[in-house]
């Protein structure tokens, strides 16, 4: 059957009893008020699965059905179809040859679609039916914006070439909607956006502006020859997040939110006076996709088992560890959303408060005007709190009061930085609190990292470097030789890295008597000696060895976690 010619879907499918005359009826009249096409009403009201409803087109079109997931794709020929045709039809240009060009359609009948893609392609089209989710996803993941963001730059370029006016004149003025800086500014988190970029750093540097993006805990790094316009994009984010514009030469800190392709983003902002101009680093809180709870972060089930009870507890002090985007934020703010109840009256000291918790009192430290963590815990004392969650444990005054505070009756949650749970509680004695104390109060240390996932469409089997393997079974005293470790070859789904994605490995460490009593006696090494023989307490790099064992992650991201000490 020719695609073009005209067909009725819903006719189709009930003269071939995949559905009834009912269902199409019942079809037709959800499709009435939702305006979506025939055949996404079909599969979402249930009355067909969307693989049987793509194979019966393939069928009675006879075109291809393709997995586009797996299809190898080339940027250089998927880019010949802009991308605002690409997004407005639902469709991905697969392969381009001087006679024809093969089309990857969610909608194969869309004979509009196909028309102006005809007359816009000057080439006949083979389509091809593929998943709409898998083509969405793809388009996201090819048409990055790297080619817009470069043009741009060079737009922003030109105009503050040509303007002999003051910068700050030009960048505040009302008229900026559609100037060039605002443009690449959106670019540059869109951009991010569809590389789940976690935070982007633009450092000015001499001769080239670095355009940096963390994915999965690692930087990728875009160069722009004009560098002459990170003074504009600074002042303009200067100006979104209410900073003083004309302070170049100390250090400053401020958030902003931005809508982009219809999330809402948190962005924290960090400005630092370097030696080309000033670099920013900012920091991207995704509030559209809502707060985890304990069972979607991956802790093992032994492990969430002992958190939920000491949660529970009515006193008490509970400690989460780790580095710097580690997702000790993340964990803390799960464990508040499970406890968080009418009969809970919870207060945070949080430096910044990154997302908004409903029910919570949550206070921003501000050490410009006093309002330190040690100032805010004593005011929030006289709150009548049950549980009280501290940002950081900085110095020795904010210990001693959350110690204290978990003595006389209250939950205490709170991060130190420290390599891990054992290490913790030496670090609050070297930093001056009593161990007879810090035993009273002290009941469990939760100590996390992460690690990249391997990217699930590329994953193949690895061979491990004898080397490798013998250092990994020395260092966690296991037998690696019969197992099946897995690699990410690379490709368009994972940027070419091998990984998408990353899990987290934890440990946690209850405190026994015989821990409480190194602790009593301010005793280090025989406290670090009884942990270890804690009954099911095991550091998290056995956690991140077990995952490589799985296939879930690499033994390269294993020795990585081992080889810096964690």
């Amino acid at each position: 059957m020719d695609p073009r010619k005209k067909i009725r879907i819903g006719d189709l499918l009930v003269q071939n009893l995949i559905i009834s005359s009912d269902q199409l009826q019942a079809a037709l009249t959800e499709q009435k008020k939702s305006g979506r096409k025939l055949g996404r009403t079909l599969i979402d009201l249930g009355f067909i699965k969307e693989t049987e409803l793509l194979n019966f087109l393939s069928r009675q079109l006879q075109i291809p059905f393709l997995d586009i997931a797996q299809y190898p794709r080339k940027a250089d020929i998927i880019r010949l179809l802009p991308e605002s045709l690409a997004r407005r039809f639902r469709v991905m240009l697969l392969e381009s040859n001087d006679n024809d060009v093969l089309l990857a359609m969610a909608d194969p009948t869309d004979l509009m679609g196909l028309d102006e893609l005809t007359r816009v392609l000057k080439k006949a089209i083979r389509p091809a039916v593929v998943r709409e989710s898998d083509l969405l996803a793809a388009i996201d993941q090819s048409y990055r914006r790297t080619e817009e963001i470069n043009s741009l730059a060079e737009q922003l370029r030109d105009q503050l070439s040509e303007q002999d006016v003051d910068l700050n004149t030009l960048l505040t003025s009302d008229e900026v909607a559609d100037a060039p800086v605002v443009k690449l500014l959106q670019s540059l988190f869109e951009d991010a956006v569809q590389a789940k970029a976690s935070d982007i750093h633009i450092e000015p540097d001499a001769g080239v502006l670095r355009i940096r993006q963390r994915v999965d805990g690692v930087l990728i790094e875009h160069l722009l020859d004009e560098v002459n316009i990170a003074s504009a994009l600074v002042v303009r984010l200067k100006i979104m997040s209410g900073l003083n514009i004309s302070e170049k030469r100390l250090p400053q800190d401020g958030r902003f939110n931005i809508r982009v392709k219809g999330r809402s983003l948190d962005v924290r902002l960090s400005i630092l006076p370097v030696q080309h101009g000033e670099a920013v680093v900012m920091r991207i809180l995704d509030h559209s996709q809502g707060l985890l709870n304990l069972d979607h972060l991956g802790i093992p089930p032994t492990i969430l088992t002992t958190i939920r009870k000491h949660i529970r507890n009515p006193h008490g002090l509970i400690l989460v560890t780790g580095p710097t985007g580690s997702g000790k934020t993340t964990t803390l703010y799960a464990a508040l959303s499970e406890i968080n109840t009418p009969e809970t009256k919870i207060i945070t000291a949080e430096d910044p408060v990154e997302y908004s918790l409903p029910r919570i009192s949550q206070v921003q430290v501000n050490d410009k005007i006093g309002l330190t963590f040690a100032g805010i815990l004593r005011s929030a004392l006289r709150q009548d709190p049950d549980v009280i969650l501290v940002g950081e444990m900085r110095d020795s005054e904010t210990a001693d009061i959350a110690i204290r505070a978990s003595i006389t009756g209250h939950l205490v949650l709170s991060t130190l930085h420290t390599n891990g749970a054992i290490e913790t509680a030496t670090r609050l004695m070297d930093m001056g609190v009593e161990g007879y104390i810090l035993a009273s109060a002290l009941k469990a240390i939760i100590a996390q990292r992460l690690v990249r996932r391997i990217c699930p469409h590329c994953s193949e089997p690895a061979v491990i470097e004898p080397g490798k393997l013998a250092w990994l079974e020395k260092s966690q005293n296991m037998d690696f030789s019969q197992t099946p470790f897995k690699r990410g070859r690379g490709c368009h789904h994972c940027n070419h890295t091998g990984y998408r994605g990353r899990v987290g490995v934890y440990e946690l460490l209850e405190l026994t008597n015989a821990t409480l009593d190194a602790l009593r006696n301010n005793d280090s090494a025989t406290f670090t000696k009884a942990a270890l023989q804690t009954p099911g307490f095991i550091r998290y790099a056995h956690c991140a060895s077990e995952y490589a064992r799985q296939g879930i992650t690499t033994v390269d991201e294993v020795l990585r976690l081992i080889s810096t000490g964690e």
